[in-house]
């Protein structure tokens, strides 16, 4: 395809865009959209309200994510914010080739309702629909070897050999990144009712970002956060809605923990490191070694110090996997879907699977 490719990675929790070439989306935000009420329509009906992106500071509890566990709920949602991305991204006045990347667990529908959307609603002149875990090994720059996707609404499991999936060995994981803020917010605020949704969302981001991290081994992290003196971090205190300041407690801390021991949050297992051993299980036993040897880590959730760590010591300890394990990471591996996408756009043993306008009026 041509240079100006727009390349959109839509997630539960993130939109990613830009254009093909690029080290990095030019566009990252948030995944919601709001409904104000208007003059015509004042009240909870849907009819007539205003659609807009993000959170709406004067309707602050009107906001809603149209994609959750990478499933499409609100379509209207998702074509307000592509038609908004592809006219920031409009060439010259046109609108350029999309790639689209899809989520693993799309329905024959979902591809149907997006084809429509792109080439009826948007008028883009071709499009190419790629699978996500599929850009994540591109990314990485290897044809063979294990993807650990852990976002915002899932984690996911897949192995490749020779650039194709070995499709007994995925796995997807219902628990990811919106699991570990809804522990934190429940932990933090508790039965504060007056606390405001939004406020709680960006307190529990900020706990994420500065304090949360995944222990090398639960018990050991505890026994030493908890013989802490209390008040020796003030980068540990926070300040409430009431005016009382609170301090993380340990488990709030360590709250990352969740993707290795789910258990201990009452949440469905296998934990991420198990998935991946069975993943690597299910596969022929001569191409185990290689696939141990070459485990990618992505998406936003590996970012969390000591989760790469984390990942590898479970591999390797493990008897079936040796010493050979191998974790491969990548300082931008939270868009390592869209980076995929940007050389797959450039790349012509893709040609054939690209459909035009014309091509999709035909069928």
């Amino acid at each position: 395809m041509t240079a100006n490719t727009i390349v959109i990675d839509h997630g539960s929790g993130y939109l990613k865009s830009g254009f093909s070439g690029w080290n990095e989306p030019q566009m990252i935000f948030p995944s919601i959209v709001n409904y104000r009420p208007c003059r015509e329509n004042p009240g909870p009906s849907s009819a007539q309200r205003q659609l807009g992106l993000g959170i709406d500071v004067f309707h602050p509890d009107t906001f809603s994510y149209p994609i959750q566990r990478g499933r499409v709920l609100n379509w209207e949602g998702v074509e307000h914010m592509w038609s908004f991305v592809l006219e920031k991204h409009k060439w010259e006045h046109e609108v350029s080739p999309v790639l689209f990347t899809e989520c693993p667990l799309k329905e024959p529908a979902d591809r149907k309702k997006t084809l429509e959307i792109m080439f009826e609603s948007l008028y883009v002149p071709s499009l190419l629909l790629a699978d996500q875990l599929e850009m994540s090994l591109y990314s990485s720059g290897l044809l063979t070897g294990v993807v650990v996707d852990s976002g915002y609404g899932l984690t996911r499991v897949q192995p490749f050999h020779l650039g194709r999936p070995l499709q007994a060995g995925c796995t997807t994981l219902e628990f990811a990144g919106q699991d570990l803020s809804a522990y934190l917010c429940k932990s933090l605020f508790k039965d504060d009712v007056n606390a405001h949704k939004v406020f709680r969302l960006h307190m529990v981001g900020t706990v994420q970002m500065n304090q949360c991290y995944v222990p090398q081994n639960l018990g050991e992290a505890l026994d030493f956060l908890q013989g802490l003196p209390g008040g020796s971090d003030e980068n540990n205190t926070y300040q409430l809605p009431d005016g009382t300041s609170a301090e993380l407690t340990p488990m709030q801390r360590l709250a990352p923990e969740m993707f290795f021991s789910p258990e201990v949050f009452n949440l469905q297992g296998p934990s991420v490191s198990q998935a991946l051993m069975d993943s690597i299980k299910t596969c022929e036993a001569s191409l185990q070694p290689l696939l141990i040897s070459h485990v990618i880590a992505c998406g936003g959730n590996t970012l969390y110090p000591g989760f790469t760590d984390r990942l590898y010591k479970e591999l390797a300890t493990n008897h079936s996997a040796g010493t050979n394990a191998t974790v491969w990471v990548g300082s931008k591996r939270n868009f390592s879907v869209w980076l995929g996408a940007s050389v797959v756009a450039h790349l012509s043993t893709y040609k054939s699977e690209w459909m035009t306008k014309e091509e999709y009026n035909e069928r």
